[in-house]
């Protein structure tokens, strides 16, 4: 008899923005648009399934007087099984995406904190973006879950747009932090066990930028839309809203070209003001209604925005627009299934023409309500006119195309009624939430027949019931390099040996590290983190946690990893006493040898999914992906259940950097490599000695108060 599986609990991660179950204030920033609707939408639809008991969608916490007080809720109730959990991480207040990358290590830890508190562990985590993307490849690696990802919108190609667009490359790394961005969106790619995107679009022309393009990895699975909400109104309809555009316009009566989208440069509202200005036939066949966002004053606003609309608005002044155009400041979520009916009883047309649109979930909108559309032909409205049959599309940058395409719908009465009839039909068929969650579930079951998640081992606790502090560091750099340093080290270590536990986190192999503590009279560690986290081993008898060993084994390919470097100039394989079962050790002459990130590259491309290391400017290594010193030192922490705030690690070079940030307690000792962590900043938990070596750790010790923590 088969065994019936349990109903399904499955975790959303969306990072930035402001997300909540009703009013969404979609528009009020850069980072409060599609995607948020998407992904409450999503884990509405997803609830709804009979063979799914929960859905968690996760985001940050925001406790600021600038939003409402809804974003600080730690919980909050979505119909169905649904709920929206948010997770501190960094400062109170709500942060711009570009400004989160420091905080997402801690986000990680909140979240795999409050996951350990739950009845259950997820059977699935899903991402959206690349920063919820840096976040759940931490959490996959900790705990073997499957790991889904949606990327929205990707770096590569925004980088493109940018370049083309003549910004310079050091401003688009101070502004956007592409970097980071395009590498956790690379790492996302290597770790994830299925891509799900929206469009084909996305797959041919936008992941294959990237270094692990996998397409048998992604699926096109098209966003639904909510059909209740988004219909076609009645004539008899009263909609309040043709009020607000009404004391804009000389003759409100007349057909409608909508445009919707946040005051964004890359929406392209400037082309579509220009095409309306410079046609004298589009002006007195119809009305242009530009909704982009909402506003008190501009001169308040992000840069971005405030530059749109004040293009908007020299427009409007330089062809005359006056009475012809309609900009009001103010709509509520509620108000735009009726802005689109509105249009569509003007016998109308929606437009989108934005530079490139990664799906166009107002294009469904539209034709939910029986507006026809033009659209980019940019990204995603290729699939969804081309399932459609709905609209036109067209050259965002052409002018005179997108006037062309919309006098075509306007001008021909029976053209605007088959495409009002196709979009009504043809999107109740493809995109329907219900529709889409079907799919969904489909996609996930072969994830689902993977290895159950990494098991808790029950530990002997007697002798190590007091232990609820940790100590880990490195040994080169870190603490070696002061006789004096070490022997007071030592002599603290034994007045608290009843209180902590001594640990060691290095890239050496076990039995050099052993002999060279025994050298330096420092006592045997209590654990053992070697050959850079690959392994772990337990005092007294030094014994090997296997189950750490088979949990990292996940996709490690060393003799596939070796022959795709042999040909490598300046990479030399390091003696065989340097090597181990899971890493591989060489000599990086920088003189010959490709860039540490062009190493890397060359590793995805052959589709090895790994984590690699430069150290001291000399040193080049690779280990599973699943491991290393701080995914090393966090399974400790789960395991002995020893908060990572009461944890101190101490590290000395670049090597160290993934232990020393999150949730732990982190000293960077003074030694001539501590440059290779210059760029941690998180001021409470990461704190740069004055002193070298041991004596350094010990400074951390009293600065941090560890035991009084």
């Amino acid at each position: 008899m088969t065994k019936e599986k349990a109903p399904l609990y499955l975790l959303l991660i969306s990072v930035h923005g402001l997300i909540r179950g009703h009013d969404l204030e979609l528009g009020r920033d850069a980072d409060t648009g599609g995607q948020t609707k998407y992904v409450v939408d999503l884990a509405r639809a997803l609830a709804l399934q009979d063979n799914v008991d929960q859905v968690d969608l996760v985001t940050r916490q925001v406790i600021d007087q600038s939003v409402d007080a809804d974003y600080q809720k730690p919980l909050e109730p979505l119909p169905e099984g649904a709920r929206i959990v948010r997770i501190a991480a960094g400062p109170d207040s709500y942060l711009k995406k570009e400004d989160l990358w420091d905080y997402l290590d801690i986000f990680a830890d909140n979240l795999l904190h409050w996951l350990r508190q739950q009845a259950r562990m997820p059977d699935v985590i899903h991402s959206h973006y690349a920063d919820a993307g840096y976040v759940a490849v931490r959490l996959a690696h900790l705990t073997g879950i499957p790991l889904v990802h949606t990327g929205h919108s990707l770096g590569r190609d925004k980088l493109c747009r940018l370049l083309a667009m003549g910004l310079p490359g050091d401003v688009i790394e101070q502004r956007y932090h592409m970097y980071r961005r395009i590498n956790a969106e690379e790492d996302v790619l290597a770790n994830a066990d299925l891509v799900i995107t929206s469009t084909h679009n996305e797959i041919a022309e936008q992941y294959e930028l990237y270094d692990y393009y996998q397409p048998e990895r992604m699926v096109v699975i098209p966003p639904g839309t909510d059909l209740e909400q988004f219909h076609p109104a009645d004539t008899a309809d009263t909609i309040a809203f043709a009020d607000c555009l009404a004391r804009f316009l000389k003759d409100p009566d007349k057909p409608m070209i909508l445009a919707l989208s946040r005051p964004d440069e890359r929406k392209n509202m400037v082309s579509l003001i220009a095409a309306y200005g410079e046609s004298a036939q589009l002006q007195a066949l119809a009305n242009l209604v530009v909704i982009a966002g909402n506003r008190d004053d501009i001169r308040a606003l992000e840069e971005g925005a405030q530059s749109v609309l004040t293009e908007i608005l020299l427009l409007t002044d330089y062809y005359d627009l006056y009475g012809r155009i309609a900009y009001p400041k103010h709509h509520n979520q509620e108000d735009v299934p009726d802005i689109y009916r509105l249009a569509a009883l003007s016998k109308g047309v929606f437009v989108n023409p934005a530079l490139t649109e990664p799906f166009g979930l107002t294009l469904l909108e539209a034709a939910a309500c029986g507006l026809p559309v033009v659209a980019t032909e940019n990204g995603g409205p290729v699939d969804i006119i081309g399932l459609c049959h709905n609209g036109l599309l067209v050259d965002p940058l052409n002018t005179g195309a997108i006037a062309e395409a919309l006098l075509t719908i306007l001008d021909d009465r029976r053209q605007w009624q088959t495409f009002s009839k196709n979009g009504l039909k043809n999107v109740r068929q493809f995109y329907s939430w219900e529709a889409h969650a079907k799919s969904y579930l489909g996609k996930l079951a072969p994830l689902l027949e993977q290895p159950s998640s990494l098991p808790k081992i029950h530990r002997n606790y007697d002798s190590l019931r007091y232990r609820n502090h940790a100590i880990f560091t490195d040994i080169d750099q870190s603490l070696l390099g002061s006789e004096e340093g070490v022997v007071q080290f030592a002599r603290y270590l034994q007045s608290k040996r009843k209180s902590v536990f001594f640990g060691i986190a290095t890239g050496r192999r076990l039995d050099s590290a052993l002999a060279i503590l025994k050298k330096n009279g420092l006592p045997t560690p209590d654990v053992l983190m070697t050959s850079l986290g690959t392994e772990i081993y337990y005092a007294p008898q030094l014994t090997a946690d296997t189950a750490w060993s088979r949990h990292i084994d996940h996709h490690w390919q060393p003799n596939a990893i070796k022959r795709i470097l042999a040909e490598v100039p300046g990479l030399t394989l390091q003696a065989k006493s340097e090597q181990s079962r899971f890493k591989i050790s060489y000599h990086y002459d920088p003189t010959q040898a490709p860039s540490p990130d062009e190493i890397i590259a060359l590793l995805r491309q052959e589709e090895q999914a790994v984590n690699a290391h430069q150290a001291f400017g000399q040193f080049f290594d690779i280990v599973p992906t699943r491991a290393s010193k701080g995914q090393a030192l966090r399974y400790f922490a789960q395991q002995w259940n020893i908060p990572l705030e009461r944890i101190l690690v101490a590290g000395g070079s670049g090597a160290d950097e993934d232990m020393m940030q999150g949730n732990t307690l982190a000293v960077v000792v003074a030694n001539r490599h501590r440059e290779e962590l210059s760029q941690l900043t998180e001021p409470e938990r990461i704190y740069f000695a004055q002193k070298p070596y041991a004596l350094g750790i010990l400074e951390a010790i009293e600065h941090y108060d560890l035991f009084n923590h």
